[in-house]
């Protein structure tokens, strides 16, 4: 099922969602984790509709046990600029995720700094291929040339990973789009291990660089993955996701589990 179409299947209604998943989009045992937040955010669109979402902050709590999820959002303050926003994903009665949101309108301001992206040279990119009952199930609906660093279970010990991405058959991007394209990258200390291991993240915090994320091609996408610190089991990663010709998207800071 393409993302697009699972867009179109969540139901809504103000401030609640729905969504049957589909097994094409699990992260082993749990949704793709960008799913979850995309869902969250759903939820937050059918309250505060018109102002751009200036950042994400996402705790993973558990997986679910069956394919039917909700979630349920509630404004925290509505002020003249900004609008807080907290989303519970659930399960039942049980909660898989908690999402809040902040949502800006733009304001005059004196500060600004534009961001260029650095080339990487990389004559003979690899291709991260789907592997039924090996890959997690999401990333077959994701294109993806690895420019930098080590795949998973590589034995690759560099901190920096950098990945091209598309999503094919989707034409255009929304910020649903920016939100899955930015989760894509797993942990970058899979690299560092020669044997599979599962590994998934805790916290998400996800910082949005514009406000228009509608209408961009979906290729040509670039994720630039570092490990900043790894010890116990656990590792912190800082992300910088790119627009096609490079036009600056986010900011990502993900606290992540790996158990080898």
């Amino acid at each position: 099922m393409q993302f697009s179409q699972l867009m179109k299947n969540i139901e809504c209604s103000e401030g609640n969602v729905a969504l049957e998943l589909s097994p094409e989009w699990m992260q082993g045992r749990a949704v793709f984790g960008g799913l979850q937040t995309v869902i969250a955010l759903r939820a937050m669109r059918t309250l505060v509709t018109d102002i751009p979402v200036r950042s994400l902050q996402t705790t993973f709590i558990a997986p679910p046990s069956t394919r039917n999820v909700t979630a349920q959002a509630t404004i925290l303050r509505r002020g003249k600029s900004a609008t807080h926003v907290e989303a519970r994903l659930m399960e039942g009665e049980n909660l898989l995720a908690l999402v809040v949101g902040v949502f800006g309108a733009a304001r005059p301001s004196e500060v600004v700094r534009h961001l260029e992206m650095a080339p990487v040279e990389c004559e003979t990119p690899k291709t991260f291929r789907y592997f039924p009952g090996k890959s997690p199930t999401f990333t077959q609906h994701f294109s993806v040339k690895w420019l930098q660093g080590g795949m998973p279970f590589s034995g690759k010990q560099e901190p920096l990973v950098i990945v091209e991405v598309a999503m094919p058959g989707e034409t255009e991007s929304s910020e649903y789009h920016a939100v899955a394209v930015a989760d894509f990258i797993p942990p970058v200390g899979l690299s560092y291990l020669k044997t599979p291991v599962p590994g998934s993240s805790m916290t998400w915090m996800l910082e949005f660089l514009c406000d228009d994320l509608d209408g961009l091609p979906m290729e040509g996408w670039r994720v630039d993955a570092e490990l900043v610190a790894a010890a116990d089991g656990y590792t912190n990663q800082s992300v910088m996701i790119w627009g096609p010709g490079g036009k600056p998207i986010a900011l990502s800071r993900q606290t992540m589990v790996v158990f080898g």
